[in-house]
């Protein structure tokens, strides 16, 4: 039995414009409807091919401010989400989460800073912009992940060494399994590791689910790992 927060997405296309850039994303053309049956699903994609376009219009379907935070968050420092969250409706599950955070790298720091503003006596601020930016990334996501908790990240990785992507995937993986739901946008090939997850890959046409070993994440630097020094001289030679 599907017992997650958010158990999937319907799109409806008639309400985006056909002018609308929305409509040639080719990961977009046809699709319907997804479902998400686990607790931790996965976007995975090349630039550019709608992951974190569909991310944030979850997001902000749901109530999320569209730069991130709780959704106690009320904040605009550049108003640039798509009109995707006008086109979609969520489908819920009978449980309600507890708690809730949108976790965005590229609004961090604006993200960081309302979190400065909002902090008072009973709720003083962690001061995110004290730390180094990995550190202050890693405790950002650690202090808002709970169990029962619903939580939409868009590439958390991009500020973490491999050794605290390590550190995020296990916690994630602890919350997963104490009731929480993650919708994650990564090109992590360490975080799409997490055992037992969905992962919904965007290239190729239509957005489809596939193994953690035919993502183009994996695929890479596995060749990479592999044949280091013979693609470095195809790639590096004049």
């Amino acid at each position: 039995m599907n017992d997650q927060f958010l158990q999937g997405v319907i799109f409806d296309w008639n309400r985006i414009d056909n002018d609308s850039y929305l409509k040639r994303i080719e990961a977009f053309k046809g699709i319907e409807k997804l479902d998400f049956n686990k607790p931790i699903t996965f976007f995975v994609g090349e630039n550019g091919s709608g992951k974190s376009t569909l991310l944030e219009a979850l997001a902000v379907a749901h109530g999320f401010n569209p730069e991130g935070g709780t959704k106690n968050y009320v904040f605009s420092t550049h108003d640039t989400h798509s009109e995707l969250c006008d086109a979609i409706r969520i489908v819920k599950g009978y449980r309600k989460e507890k708690w809730g955070y949108f976790l965005r790298a590229e609004s961090f720091y604006n993200v960081a800073t309302q979190e400065e503003e909002y902090a008072d006596i009973t709720h003083p601020s962690a001061k995110y912009h004290e730390k180094s930016h990995g550190e202050s990334f890693l405790a950002l996501a650690q202090n808002n992940m709970n169990p029962n908790g619903l939580y939409l990240f868009d590439e958390p990785e991009a500020a973490l060494s491999p050794q605290r992507q390590l550190t995020l995937l296990m916690q994630i993986y602890r919350c997963a399994k104490e009731g929480a739901q993650f919708i994650i946008v990564t090109h992590s090939p360490i975080l799409l590791g997490i055992p037992d997850a969905d992962i919904y890959c965007f290239d190729n046409g239509r957005i489809h689910l596939c193994e953690y070993e035919d993502t183009e994440s994996y695929q890479v630097t596995e060749m990479f790992i592999n044949n280091r020094q013979m693609l470095l001289d195809r790639l590096l030679t004049d």
